[in-house]
């Protein structure tokens, strides 16, 4: 049985993704608010997506493998995150998903498990 690693184009599908949400999170207006969240280089960030999601889809152990447990609420809570921030994450990873050549079931399943991933980070009131 695959993984969803697998069906999302393996190590080369995960990289494509990340890069495409970290082009749009770096050029759209729409994540004009959670860019400068980030560094003014993307290329850690993209880094750690890349190896976060190659785990989390069933794939290579990488992040977890350098940088221990994930612990993503613990790790975003220097920045403000509210609905606004959330909200434009998901836009730029629902941008990348819509555009990526997987399987529309499996983008639809990423996309509800992101949806739930993003709105534990918030660490702002409503």
């Amino acid at each position: 049985m695959s993984t969803h690693f697998d069906q999302m184009g393996g190590a080369e599908g995960i990289r494509i993704l990340v890069d495409r949400f970290y082009d749009l999170m770096d050029s759209a207006p729409e994540a004009a608010n959670i860019r400068p969240l980030h560094a003014a280089s993307l290329k850690a960030s993209r880094e750690k997506l890349y190896k976060f999601m190659s785990g989390w889809t069933g794939g290579p152990q990488l992040y977890v493998e350098e940088y221990g447990h994930p612990r993503l609420r613990m790790r975003h809570f220097p920045f403000a995150i509210g609905e606004r921030e959330r909200d434009e994450w998901l836009w730029c990873m629902d941008r990348a998903l819509a555009e990526h050549e997987a399987p529309e079931e499996l983008k639809t399943f990423l996309r509800e498990r992101l949806q739930q991933l993003a709105d534990h980070m918030r660490n702002q009131p409503a």
